[in-house]
C-alpha cells in the first residue's frame, strides 16, 4: 500500500508536476504587498481634489461666504493635532437651523475631514475637534441650512512640523 505524500503537488489535485513551492518568506511579503496596494497609490492631495469633494457634497447649489466663523491657529508647530472650532449664525430653531457642517483641506491624502449633523434641539451651532494636516493648506467649513443653502468660511495654516505623510 502506497501512502500519501505530505507535500503539496499539483499532480494531486489532477495537474501536472509543477516546481513551484513557494516559501513561507513568499508568501508573507505577497500577502503584505496585497494588504498594502490601496494605500500605495499616489495620494490625489490637489485643490482640484478639494473642489470635486465639496462639489460632490454641495452640487449645483451656490456656495456663499459669510455665517460661518472657522476658528484654528495661523500657526501650528505640530501637525498631528491642530484645533479648530466651527460656529454658525444661526436661530437654531425649527424652521432656520444648521443641518450639518462639513470641513475640508488642501493637501491631506483625503480632502474631505469630517461631517457633523445638527438639529433644531443642538442648541448651538458650534462644533470643536482636532485634526490632522499634513503640510501647509487651507482649511475650509462649509455649514448646511434647513433652506438648502450652503456658507462658509476658509482660513490658512501653516504646518512646522506636518502629519498624515505617505512614505
Amino acid at each position: 500500500m502506497q501512502r500519501a505524500s505530505p507535500e503539496f503537488s499539483l499532480s494531486a489535485l489532477g495537474g501536472g508536476k509543477s516546481d513551484f513551492s513557494p516559501t513561507r518568506r513568499q508568501i508573507l511579503l505577497a500577502t503584505v504587498w496585497i494588504g498594502l496596494a490601496p494605500f500605495t497609490s499616489a495620494a490625489s492631495a490637489t485643490e482640484e481634489a478639494m473642489s470635486e469633494a465639496i462639489r460632490d457634497l454641495i452640487g449645483e447649489a451656490p456656495l456663499a461666504p459669510g455665517k460661518v466663523k472657522l476658528e484654528l491657529p495661523s500657526i501650528v508647530e505640530n501637525g498631528n493635532t491642530v484645533p479648530l472650532t466651527v460656529s454658525v449664525e444661526s436661530p437654531m430653531t425649527e424652521a432656520d437651523h444648521v443641518e450639518s457642517i462639513h470641513i475640508f483641506n488642501q493637501k491631506n491624502p483625503q480632502p474631505y475631514i469630517a461631517a457633523f449633523h445638527l438639529g433644531p434641539r443642538a442648541g448651538k451651532a458650534s462644533v470643536a475637534t482636532r485634526i490632522r494636516l499634513a503640510d501647509s493648506q487651507k482649511v475650509i467649513a462649509i455649514a448646511r441650512l434647513a433652506d438648502g443653502s450652503f456658507w462658509s468660511d476658509s482660513a490658512d495654516v501653516i504646518v512646522t512640523l506636518a502629519a498624515c505623510t505617505e512614505q
